[in-house]
């Protein structure tokens, strides 16, 4: 299993409340195997201790009092700036990003901010009206404006001021799949000006209100593609079925159920998608009458008539325009390479993920995934056991690089 081991994340911690949360996230990067280096400021020490910070990263915490202390005898800015691969702020306060807006640095952090060249993941946390203030806004914007500044939240919800709205900062799960991604793609926004349309989750065939043909399908891996594709700059649009897990904000998210209604979204916003990937399990029946009532159980039919649902990917195979991508999936047992070829030839595919499911820790259900990608031009690829994270970018870098997107 691929893991995060020995890669470098620097977080530097705010004063706010929601320092608190930073804790946990620096506990799941270390137990990820990552190395994982932190400098507080003078008012996060007022929330959380630099002593709390060591313990769970393993490595003593930076902080203003050991400023021009040297690391290998050089001023600590510039060693902890060129050491880090992705530098984490979280929470991001009104008044460090005033700072960084403006290019000042007056204390380590601000200092280390100027002296790094990596990605910066910014974690905004504050009240609702100071987020919303004019000025803050001003510098927010101002601050994407550089690529080198990425950033995850805020997000809504009943704040420490026991006000409810904007300004929560990102829970840490949403900061580490961040992360992640950063640590893929160094920053690059390579799917920028791309819109990406996705499907996922399991479709349901209901025979009355209560019973329904379905599948196991959770919809993570459509989920972590959709992350994915948006961490790398994409407009996404994401047509779920009944899914586990929660949408990220930003994206344009359509609920489905059944296979006629994933069918009519899919074919909406189809003409405008630039790629396409199919990633539903998608039922192939469904009963062939429906009870508007739920059935007694005296009343179910001893055998049960089916009759087939349209075969939505074959169809967006045959609308596909040149400048298009159509990307599926092909849940196999056993043989996991002839079916796909078949599915690819058969529905006009640009490529296709030729998934496993009767392998432990992959498939239906599972964080982790596995699979061979292959693509109409005949190039395979091996994709051994990760997180489904981390598939979902080796498929995006297999269709950039075989210049299908």
């Amino acid at each position: 299993m691929q893991t995060l081991r020995d890669r470098r994340v620097l977080i530097g911690i705010g004063g706010g409340i929601a320092a608190y949360k930073v804790c946990e996230l620096i506990s799941s990067l270390f137990k990820m195997g990552v190395e994982v280096r932190a400098i507080l400021t003078q008012a996060a020490r007022e929330f959380i201790t630099p002593l709390t910070v060591t313990t769970l990263s393993r490595h003593p915490a930076y902080t203003d009092r050991v400023f021009w202390q040297p690391i290998h005898h050089r001023p600590v800015h510039i060693e902890l700036g060129e050491w880090a691969e992705v530098f984490v702020l979280a929470p991001l306060t009104a008044n460090t990003l005033a700072k960084l807006a403006y290019g000042l640095a007056d204390n380590l952090l601000t200092n280390t901010v100027l002296a790094s060249s990596c990605p910066i993941l910014l974690a905004p946390a504050m009240n609702t009206e100071m987020w919303e203030a004019q000025s803050v806004q001003r510098n927010w914007q101002q601050l994407l404006t550089d690529p080198r500044y990425h950033a995850v939240g805020p997000s809504a919800g009943l704040l420490a001021c026991d006000r409810i709205g904007a300004g929560r900062m990102a829970e840490p799960a949403e900061i580490l799949t961040s992360i992640q991604s950063l640590l893929h793609t160094g920053g690059k926004r390579d799917l920028a000006g791309k819109r990406i349309l996705i499907s996922t989750g399991g479709t349901r065939e209901h025979l009355d209100p209560v019973r329904f043909l379905g599948n196991p399908s959770t919809g993570k891996m459509g989920l972590a593609l959709a992350r994915a594709a948006m961490h790398r700059g994409a407009a996404v649009t994401l047509v779920h079925a009944p899914i586990t897990g929660e949408i990220p904000t930003g994206m344009r998210a359509i609920p489905v159920v059944s296979a006629a209604q994933m069918r009519e979204a899919m074919l909406t916003y189809f003409p405008e998608a630039d790629l396409i990937v199919m990633a539903a399990a998608v039922a192939d029946v469904k009963p062939a009458e429906y009870a508007e009532q739920k059935l007694p159980k005296k009343l179910l039919p001893p055998t049960l008539p089916l009759e087939p649902v349209p075969d939505i990917l074959a169809e967006l195979g045959h609308l596909k325009q040149p400048h298009q991508q159509l990307v599926g999936f092909a849940a196999q047992t056993g043989d996991i390479v002839t079916p796909a070829l078949q599915k690819l030839n058969n529905k006009k595919l640009d490529a296709i993920v030729a998934n496993p499911v009767d392998q432990a820790n992959a498939g239906f259900g599972s964080d982790n995934n596995q699979a061979i990608f292959l693509d109409a031009r005949g190039n395979q690829q091996t994709i051994e056991p990760c997180s489904k994270l981390q598939m979902a970018h080796y498929l995006f870098d297999f269709v950039s690089s075989k210049g299908q997107s």
